[in-house]
């Protein structure tokens, strides 16, 4: 008795089967965590030092250089870039993918601290920094008012605002954008302390020696202790004023007689906006392992309790919320799969005609799919966008399976066997098939699984996924669906009156005169196999071609909803001639009917404008469309350099689609001279929407020249005239006050008024070694000259990096290509490129997945072999695939609907190697079984072909159109979607054809001879059977 039997002959026992698989599944289904992608852990480690009012220059060779140098010996770093500017080094360490980030942090803190005592003595302590997952954050909450300033909204947001939004359960970060920090500021009017014969440096002293935090102790007597405190600090506006800066003959100067001292900002070079007014930001980061959706809405939730309770005149605005594209993506897809389930199951009833037959695969898609959720708990998934994708291609693979098993049982019942006979019959015949068929697609699958970096990380759950779903459909379709075959079938009676037996009768007839079509087509093509093997070896030969000529990029861009804007003011421009320009860029983006709310960051090194559109329903423009149109509007704001793009659809990257550095050891001078001919060169290329390089020589430095001879007579050192500059410009802080329980940084400084250029210089005073004050111009004279606005370092070595966007119809393959081509032929000895950002990844990542596509070629030609016995088996199913993958290239180099080479595309290509293999098994398997019945091989492979020629184009209407919800898919995520459609419905229908002629024609060439195999094996047992005969 066959295995089968048993499920058939006991259906109590079928049914339990199917009931606990979809008891489990509904379970699991409730317990999964829904996300936008799998679980990536892209960390980047930032190390970020001060060093107030030091050059460029000085910050690289004193801070910079020796720290690189030690960072670069951690462990898990994949590259590292610096960015030294005026007072602040930062380097950024990007990590490996999944890498173990608190142990790559434990080693880079262990790095940074080995080489403190190298650094400046004037130098702030490194802040180490680590950000896990997106880029931007998830969320942007905006505070603005009319009537408090920023410094008191940042102080509210700090004590009561942001402490909330952290204690909400997966919220990594909520982190404060544009803060105006409280800052005790003394603005010094260098006239009135050269009147008092004092300097800034004698402020600066005063501040130090008379704002001094003590720790005193405590009395303990025999019987009492008794804490003590001393009131050695200033803790209030009216105690600094006071501060006595210098008596002189019963004459006291306090610190109000030589400038004003006011509660101000820490911080007045940066700015942010919400919808064109000032506002201060939080942005809420979410933790990799938190579920994206439900945070977004605790944070909701407790984003209304705080907006009850903010003070009068401050308004919160939501400027961006990330769960509105997943939220929607993901209710596209599950309409996908929804409209997917509909359309197999009307193809099947279309083939069949009969509701009983229509009902076993209705039954049997949503159970392999909830029995799907199982497996995904197990291994510890989560519902996303790819595990949703893959059960919309799971559709096409699980109707497979109950599909051919209700055409054969239905096949038998046509020749006159009893339903239970014919289930039995149908299910014994083709449970070797199903079980083949099974561990071919799990063969498939499997190596994405087990594939490493960014394309591993995210389709391993989509490969497993499709896995547990093609394992529960075979167990599905070797249980449940045999048993409904045998209670629900029934003999067709031709004198039965209703349209749905003429249906049936009218299917069959048209079925079997295609069915004795195809094999008159069949029997011709045999007798011509060279012309059949000649023309599959010309298709072959062209997927080289078509794939050399296709576009390839990373990904296809997604239609996030959002705009950015990335811009380069000039070098010396101020914040409010920014502000101008900020306001025009806003003007541009709400002109645009599909813009729902800007918010714009204007931080030093940064400049961000986000246009945030409305809903994908609510508008007719997607990004894609609106990004040329934004890029031309922008350009035309005369004092900024601005670039419009889109975030990366893919986890893990950040920046612009194109980023690549040249290094070199060459002065920067020299890099400069060589990186401007190679941006000359890429902008007349004209395959650049923007391209710029962040090395620019345009930033007016003047120079203070001190005379040293003069100097060493007043008895003036380096030193002395050093820290009296810097404490009159600097704007370093001396130390803290306390403020209703917090501290804030005491700043010194001379009014702005008093340095609005470098001749005012010339005003202030330094004390000589006789007490006396005098002018800085008797020793110092002042030179100009123009250096670099940051010195960049790329792997710790000079480097200029150029970012781009390419032009609409310029894939960032061809970009990238063009680009290294250049760099060949332009850069000379020395130099060379490497990349940064997105381009990392897709230089990366491009190949990998070819890689796997022949290594599952590989698996499934040893699977095959082990099922079928034989080496020639497997040759002649799997030729089938190149033929199918030939027909999915073709669409893809005519870049039909913007189709390109890309992760999707490719993990496409590697699926119909599963799907296409399907056919050519069950035609083998039927060719060998009648040949061992005694048919000729031609006989049996015509016959065969023409049994299965029904299922075969069930199976591929059914996955084919099964798939056309994702090609017409619109919205949120539309993209990803259609590449993966538009490869499965072109491979398998163009491959279904090609399987239909080509491996009928490689079985006669190849195929073992069973009839004459089978009478050597009888004929040996009979002899073994008769010995003595």
């Amino acid at each position: 008795m066959n295995f089968t039997d048993i499920f058939i002959r006991r259906p109590v026992l079928a049914s339990v089967v199917s009931l606990l698989i979809l008891a489990l599944g509904l379970r699991s289904l409730d317990l999964l965590p829904i996300r936008q992608y799998p679980r990536t852990e892209n960390a980047v480690v930032t190390v970020s030092t001060t060093y107030t009012g030091a050059d460029a220059a000085t910050v690289a060779g004193f801070i910079t250089t020796p720290l690189e140098n030690s960072i670069a010996q951690a462990n898990g770093i994949d590259y590292m870039t610096s960015s030294s500017t005026l007072g602040r080094s930062a380097i950024t360490a990007n990590l490996i993918l999944n890498y173990d980030t608190g142990k790559a942090l434990t080693e880079i803190n262990t790095k940074v601290n080995a080489v403190l005592n190298k650094l400046p003595p004037d130098a702030q302590q490194p802040v180490i920094n680590v950000e896990v997952g997106e880029t931007i954050a998830s969320m942007y909450i905006g505070y603005e008012s009319s009537t408090l300033p920023a410094n008191n909204i940042t102080d509210y947001l700090l004590r009561v605002v942001q402490p909330q939004l952290q204690a909400v359960p997966g919220v990594q970060r909520a982190e404060i954008f544009g803060e105006k920090l409280f800052a005790l500021r003394a603005w010094l009017n260098p006239e009135k302390l050269a009147a008092c014969n004092l300097t800034a440096a004698d402020v600066w002293s005063a501040l130090a020696k008379n704002d001094y935090l003590s720790a005193v102790g405590r009395t303990k007597g025999q019987m009492v202790q008794v804490n003590l405190t001393a009131s050695t600090n200033l803790v209030s506006l009216e105690e600094f004023r006071n501060l006595i800066v210098k008596q002189d003959n019963g004459a006291v100067i306090r610190l109000k007689d030589v400038g004003t001292v006011s509660l101000g900002a820490e911080d007045y070079d940066s700015q942010v906006y919400l919808d064109g007014k000032k506002a201060v930001y939080i942005g809420i980061k979410i933790a990799p392992t938190a579920n994206l959706l439900d945070v977004i809405q605790d944070v909701y939730v407790v984003l209304k309790q705080i907006e009850a309770q903010l003070p009068e005149g401050v308004k919160q605005t939501v400027g961006y919320d990330a769960s509105r594209f997943v939220n929607s993506s993901i209710n596209e897809v599950i309409k996908s799969l929804v409209e997917a389930l509909l359309i197999v199951t009307l193809v099947v009833f279309v083939f069949l005609g009969s509701f009983r037959s229509v009902l076993i695969p209705v039954i049997a898609i949503p159970l392999s799919l909830i029995g799907t959720f199982t497996f995904m708990l197990i291994f510890g998934f989560t519902i996303n966008l790819l595990t949703l994708l893959a059960l919309v291609l799971a559709i096409g693979l699980v109707v497979d399976d109950a599909i051919i098993i209700v055409e054969n049982a239905d096949r038998h019942l046509e020749e006159g066997k009893p339903p239970l006979e014919a289930a039995i019959i149908a299910a014994r015949e083709l449970a070797k098939p199903i079980v083949v068929m099974t561990v071919v697609l799990i063969a498939v699958f499997v190596p994405i699984g087990f594939m490493g970096g960014l394309t591993g990380a995210l389709f391993t759950e989509f490969a497993f996924s499709l896995v547990g779903a093609v394992t529960i459909s075979g167990i599905v379709a070797l249980t449940l669906s045999p048993m409904m075959c045998s209670k629900l079938f029934k003999p067709l009676d031709p004198t039965q009156k209703g349209w749905q037996v003429h249906l049936v009768i009218w299917l069959d007839h048209k079925f079997e005169a295609l069915s004795r079509l195809y094999e008159r087509l069949l029997h011709g093509t045999l007798n011509y196999i060279p012309v059949t093997v000649t023309f599959a070896c010309i298709v072959m030969v062209s997927i080289y071609f078509l794939y050399a000529g296709a576009k390839s990029e990373l990904a296809p861009q997604e239609d996030l909803g959002i705009i950015i804007t990335s811009s380069t003011a000039a070098p010396n421009s101020t914040l409010q001639q920014r502000q101008m320009y900020l306001q025009e860029i806003y003007r541009t983006f709400t002109k645009h009917p599909e813009t729902f709310g800007v918010f714009q960051l204007d931080v030093p090194g940064l400049i961000i404008s986000g246009m945030v559109l409305n809903p994908w329903d609510e508008r007719e423009k997607t990004a894609s469309d609106l990004q040329p149109i934004v890029q031309q509007e922008v350009a035309g704001v005369s004092g900024f350099n601005t670039v419009a793009f889109q975030p990366p659809s893919l986890p893990g990257a950040r920046g612009l689609p194109i980023e690549l550095a040249i290094l070199t050891t060459d002065p920067f001078e020299r890099l400069n001279e060589i990186s401007e001919i190679f941006l000359q060169e890429a902008q007349k290329s004209g395959m650049f929407m923007f391209i710029d390089s962040d090395l620019k020589y345009d930033l007016p430095e003047s120079r203070l020249v001190i005379d040293r001879n003069m100097a060493s007579q007043l008895g003036l050192t380096m030193n002395d005239v050093g820290s009296a500059l810097s404490a009159m410009l600097g704007g370093g802080y001396v130390n803290y006050f306390s403020l209703a329980g917090r501290s804030y940084k005491v700043i010194p400084q001379v009014q702005q008024q008093y340095r609005l250029n470098a001749d005012q210089l010339s005003n202030y005073y330094i004390r000589t070694a006789s007490g006396n004050a005098v002018p800085v111009s008797t020793v110092v004279h002042i030179e100009t000259k123009t250096v670099p606005q940051s010195l960049q370092r790329f792997q710790q070595q000079n480097a200029a990096t150029f970012s781009g966007v390419p032009r609409p119809g310029i894939t960032q393959g061809q970009a990238l290509t063009y680009l290294k081509d250049m760099a060949d032929r332009i850069l000379p000895q020395g130099y060379k490129i490497d990349y940064a950002g997105q381009s990392r990844q897709f230089i990366q990542e491009s190949t990998a997945l070819m890689l796997t596509f022949f290594f599952a070629l590989i698996i499934i030609f040893l699977v095959l072999a082990a099922q079928f016995e034989s080496f020639r088996d497997p040759i002649i199913i799997l030729v089938s695939v190149p033929l199918s993958i030939c027909g999915a290239l073709i669409f893809i180099s005519l870049g039909i609907g913007e189709a390109s080479i890309n992760i999707y595309t490719q993990v496409g290509l590697v699926t119909l190697v599963g799907l296409i293999s399907k056919h050519g098994i069950l035609i083998v398997e039927f060719a060998n079984n009648l040949q061992r019945q005694g048919h000729s091989k031609r006989q049996a492979i015509e016959d065969a072909a023409a049994i299965r020629l029904r299922p075969i184009l069930m199976t591929t209407a059914a996955m084919v159109l099964g798939v056309v919800p994702l090609i017409t898919a619109s919205g949120a995520g539309a993209a990803s979607r259609y590449n993966l459609g538009l490869v499965i419905a072109t491979g398998i229908g163009i491959g279904t054809f090609f399987t239909l002629f080509v491996v009928p024609a490689m079985y006669m060439l190849l195929a073992t001879d069973h009839a004459k195999q089978q009478a050597k094996e009888d004929s040996r047992e009979e002899v073994m059977s008769h010995p003595n005969a």
